[in-house]
């Protein structure tokens, strides 16, 4: 971290549909494994709490009682940890009474926000809209875990120890999407982008989503960290493969599929700082945010990580 580099990984843990006490279980191992590798920052597959092919039990309070008491049980097993994690999981929000799909961003044994998923595939073999509601335009809070969070979508949260490691979130679809989220989330100061996913496999689409991983992460001159939902999901008429991957800038660092597990690489934020400072079509805020501060609509929080030396696993170019 010291030389701007951080380690960071996607992780597929092997979850069972609806057993919201095995994939804590399984959750809790995951991060610690990465911890001991010395992650920084870890993300893990979307809805991995409860599963994503939940299908309909998605209404039933049990399983979202379930997915809470498992949140819980993470935050306290792994309040030890140096690591930021995002972790997908359904939240219900009683201002409007409707179901989202978040990201519950978790360190220390605390919750710093909640990001609900902008858009909500309801074509092919997508059903989303069933269970779930938009989270484009939300700002609220959320009782979660004995916890008031905020919830948005139009968050990004600043390392305080490392003022250029800054982490914005989408969640699969979202990348999909004319306009991802993480445009905006680039443009407001975001140097790395975790995407939270459940994308399943057809023919084809794990070259298409290499490209949109390491496309976006060039166009938004950031880091890009993709984790996938894995064979666990595969329980009806969808296959999952566990599609992992870390680009930075356009190139892939790190990918790995149909293994669970993590997918590990280092990070270069001080590179992409310096890019963005290098490349005038890099269009950037119109306003700096100061502490929580709106700009661009996107508002700014803050985590703190210990300072530590960065062994690195990949190549760098002595040019």
């Amino acid at each position: 971290m010291r030389d701007g580099f951080v380690k960071v990984a996607a992780g597929t843990p092997k979850i069972r549909v609806a057993d919201c006490h095995h994939n804590a279980v399984q959750i809790i191992a995951l991060m610690k494994e990465a911890a001991a590798q010395g992650v920084k920052v870890l993300a893990l597959p979307e809805l991995c709490v409860t599963g994503y092919t939940c299908g309909d039990l998605f209404l039933q309070p049990t399983l979202l009682d379930g997915a809470e008491r498992a949140l819980g049980r993470i935050l306290e097993e792994t309040a030890e940890l140096d690591m930021l994690t995002a972790l997908g999981l359904p939240v219900r929000n009683p201002w409007d009474n409707k179901l989202y799909n978040c990201a519950a961003i978790i360190q220390n044994g605390q919750i710093h926000r909640l990001i609900p998923k902008t858009h909500i595939p309801n074509y092919g073999e997508f059903y989303e809209v069933r269970w779930f509601a938009s989270g484009k335009d939300l700002d609220t809070t959320a009782d979660l875990c004995g916890q008031n969070i905020h919830m948005s979508p139009n968050i990004i949260l600043e390392c305080e120890t490392m003022p250029n490691l800054v982490v914005g979130i989408e969640i699969c679809e979202d990348l999909w999407a004319t306009e991802p989220p993480s445009g905006a989330l680039a443009r407001a100061g975001a140097t790395l982008i975790l995407n939270l996913s459940a994308s399943d496999e057809v023919a084809g689409k794990a070259d298409y989503r290499r490209r949109l991983v390491t496309g976006q992460s060039g166009r938004g001159l950031c880091a890009y960290v993709y984790a996938d939902a894995g064979e666990g999901e595969s329980s009806t008429d969808l296959v999952f493969a566990g599609h992992d991957m870390v680009a930075e800038s356009g190139v892939l660092l790190a990918e790995n599929c149909f293994e669970p597990g993590l997918t590990v690489a280092e990070i270069d934020v001080d590179r992409l700082i310096y890019d963005r400072r290098r490349i005038n079509t890099f269009t950037p805020p119109e306003h700096t945010p100061i502490d929580d501060a709106h700009c661009l609509g996107i508002c700014r929080g803050f985590f703190s990580l210990e300072a530590a030396e960065t062994p690195l696993t990949r190549p760098i170019s002595p040019t």
